[in-house]
């Protein structure tokens, strides 16, 4: 089955609020083995509503709305899509009698537009609201399916997943839920991902693969459709292991968290510690390490050493290193490795961790924008530097070499 979610709303196209109820029944529409081909945002204008359900209604098996249910003049959802089908609109009783018993309990005169909440299209069948008072309609005309919630997430939420839920199941019968797994990758990038993995991609099926981006980071998604999980996961298993045999030294995750998420749970895990030492990342890997919850069991804390002299006054790094005739500068492979080192010791940690490179947007030490160094410290061992050469603007070269960072100290925690 096809469907379409049509959301309705003009504060939607202006931005005023966000679409979170189209991401919800997506995924609540997939569980159920409802495929989600087309999403639409309209606003609170009947003639443009109409034409959307007509353009819907030739792609799409399952047309479901949210919004324009409520009791004012621009809630048209019901009525456009009851004029489209030429039928009219009926009291739903049990709603008004709920809806006048709400506003004689608060001693609140109900005005006549509060009767529009219980208003439902001939024929449908209604879809009760737990949370709010505009009642749900659930109908099938000419083969095509309709389903109308509230546009309240609060209120949207518990009736797609009670009322609305169970009359699809009732219609679609026997369909297979669809299942998925997330995988997690860094240090890698999507185009590169994808072309290691393009012999299974191109035969693929089912399972299918679905890689996408994260900033500095790149998800797979593995899918079937099946009778049960234990099906489904048997079969995404198998793909699984077919993936990391191709490019398990970049996975780090079987489920969709962040890189430094499973850092700081690898470091509670093994009961060790890092500090961090940042030049172009400018506290930003400090940021993201410390906005895990529970990250403070295994990160010490950080220097953000901008300048030449900050660099040599908080981790001792000799000015004849960073300055000068010969020196090899803030922006090498050497000074990375020092700012590692230096950190480590003096937060007498496990690891240390540091970036120091060209953000831009000019370039720095006469070396290009985007020359990022990276380098891991690690207690009795030799410490790890990493060149890297980045693409992006400022923020995007500042996001990928902090992932770089938590990649390579994820690796270096032994996980390859």
């Amino acid at each position: 089955m096809k469907a379409e979610i049509i959301a309705v709303g003009t504060e939607l196209l202006l931005g005023q609020i966000v679409n979170t109820n189209a991401q919800f029944l997506s995924q609540g529409l997939a569980g159920l083995g409802i495929d989600v081909y087309f999403q639409t945002v309209v606003g609170d204008n009947e003639a443009r509503l109409r034409q959307a359900i007509d353009i819907a209604r030739s792609r799409a098996d399952l047309l479901l709305f949210t919004g324009g249910l409520g009791p004012t003049q621009d809630d048209l959802t019901k009525d456009a899509l009851a004029a489209y089908l030429g039928r009219g609109l009926v009291m739903h009783e049990p709603s008004m009698a709920k809806i006048e018993k709400l506003f004689a309990s608060r001693g609140i005169h109900m005005v006549e537009s509060n009767r529009r909440q219980a208003l439902m299209i001939e024929g449908a069948d209604p879809l009760d609201n737990e949370t709010g008072l505009a009642v749900g309609n659930a109908l099938t005309a000419d083969g095509t399916h309709y389903v109308l919630l509230p546009g309240p997430p609060r209120e949207m939420r518990p009736m797609f997943e009670g009322p609305a839920a169970d009359w699809l199941q009732e219609i679609t019968g026997d369909m297979k839920p669809l299942y998925s797994r997330i995988l997690r990758f860094a240090g890698i990038g999507e185009s590169s991902l994808e072309a290691a993995l393009l012999p299974l991609i191109d035969g693929q099926s089912d399972p299918t693969i679905a890689p996408y981006a994260k900033e500095g980071e790149v998800a797979l998604r593995i899918s079937t459709k099946a009778a049960d999980k234990a099906e489904a996961f048997a079969r995404i298993d198998a793909t699984v292991t077919q993936i990391e045999a191709v490019a398990g030294s970049y996975l780090y995750a079987r489920e969709d968290v962040p890189i430094e998420q499973e850092v700081i749970t690898l470091l509670r895990n093994t009961a060790t510690t890092v500090a961090t030492a940042e030049s172009c990342s400018g506290g930003l890997l400090a940021e993201l390490l410390t906005n895990v919850v529970g990250s403070s069991g295994a990160y010490a804390g950080g220097f953000v050493t901008y300048t030449n002299g900050m660099k040599h006054a908080l981790l001792g790094i000799p000015m004849a290193q960073l300055e000068g005739p010969g020196a090899p500068g803030a922006i090498s492979e050497s000074t990375a490795a020092l700012m590692a080192e230096r950190t480590r010791e003096i937060a007498n940690t496990d690891y240390g961790a540091a970036i120091t490179g060209v953000a831009g947007p000019a370039e720095s030490e006469g070396k290009p924008v985007g020359l990022v160094y990276v380098a891991v410290a690690a207690r009795g061992k030799p410490t790890q530097t990493f060149e890297l050469q980045l693409n992006g603007n400022r923020s995007t070269i500042r996001i990928r070499a902090v992932k770089q960072a938590l990649y390579r100290l994820w690796r270096t925690m032994g996980n390859v």
